[in-house]
């Protein structure tokens, strides 16, 4: 038997108003209210009747979300986040993973009536985006973008304290030999976690061991260790732009019979899935996929609905997550 929205108000104890209130978005519904009632939808698996709130609002009842890639955990665990808050509004979530605007696929999104608002996950032509969003009056909400001045309608992690955290902790320990591999130049993220890493450095008046550019992939770490083992040089520790890359790291100095982390201590970053299962268990640092998504999905509900008449950008905290890969020097 389909589950109406009686049945939401009967499970959470509140009235019907207040049930419909919270499906639309309002902020007038108290914030523990609001959770009886999302925890009772989600109980109940309750889904409202897209077409009818169509019909009776004159929008499509569905988002948009245009990503690079789908091959990485951290981007996985936002999409999941999205999907289910959006879901609990009565949106279903339309994916287009595209490269660039010219793409088919990200040209179908945001032809008008199409979608009732967009969100980029980590874009990296987004200008030539946000220009065709304005264009066409689409609501739209950046996540990780690469340019600080599209920070009005965006979820950032502040990176920068990020890259300092990770420094701090391996300093804390002892290391002064500390290496750096970071990703590419045109991420936002690589230059500010490694303005965080050199910030820390300076403050103890200590200079890199190296700083390295690549990908953000196992391979990067892997080749960079090995190379450091060839020439026969090795810091006490790194820090690695993300988890791929600690892999590669600590896969090349197990090869080479180097222990981790009595001889080299390895810290990564996102806090990916594999980070707490692979030995030694990686310490890290954390992107909250689950606040980064309701963070999103939030303010892209309250632009759709006109309730958010100022722009302005949420920066996000990271979070240490001491593993077994990090220890006194």
């Amino acid at each position: 038997m389909k589950v109406s929205i009686f049945d939401v108000a009967k499970k959470s104890g509140l009235s019907v108003v207040t049930v419909s209130r919270v499906l639309n978005g309002a902020e007038s519904v108290r914030e523990n209210n609001r959770q009886k009632v999302l925890d009772a939808i989600k109980e109940l698996d309750y889904r409202p009747n897209a077409a009818a709130r169509s019909l009776a609002s004159g929008k499509t009842g569905i988002i948009g979300l245009i990503v690079t890639t789908l091959q990485d955990s951290f981007f996985d665990a936002v999409v999941k986040e999205l999907n289910e808050v959006l879901a609990l509004h009565g949106y279903y979530l339309a994916i287009s993973i595209s490269k660039g605007i010219e793409s088919d696929d990200s040209h179908y999104l945001i032809q008008e009536d199409r979608v009732d608002g967009l969100i980029l996950l980590s874009p990296v032509e987004e200008d030539n985006y946000i220009v065709e969003l304005k264009r066409r009056g689409i609501p739209y909400v950046l996540i990780d973008n690469q340019k600080p001045e599209n920070d009005t309608y965006s979820i950032t992690i502040d990176n920068f304290k990020g890259g300092y955290m990770a420094t701090s902790h391996l300093l804390s320990l002892g290391h002064t030999s500390i290496a750096h591999l970071c990703g590419q130049e045109m991420f936002r993220s690589t230059r500010e976690r490694r303005a965080g890493f050199l910030h820390a450095l300076e403050e103890k008046n200590l200079t890199p061991f190296e700083i390295v550019h690549g990908d953000f992939d196992i391979g990067m770490g892997y080749d960079t260790c090995k190379r450091w083992l060839n020439e026969g040089q090795l810091p006490t520790a790194v820090f690695a732009g993300d988890d791929n890359i600690a892999l590669g790291v600590i896969n090349a100095l197990m090869e080479a019979g180097i222990r981790v982390p009595e001889e080299v201590a390895v810290i990564g970053y996102d806090d990916h899935y594999i980070a707490s299962q692979l030995h030694p268990y990686l310490t890290t640092i954390r992107q909250p996929s689950d606040k980064i998504g309701l963070a999103a999905a939030d303010m892209l509900l309250r632009r759709i609905s006109g309730k958010m008449k100022r722009g302005a950008g949420i920066r996000i905290d990271p979070k240490i997550i001491v593993r077994e890969s990090t220890a006194v020097k």
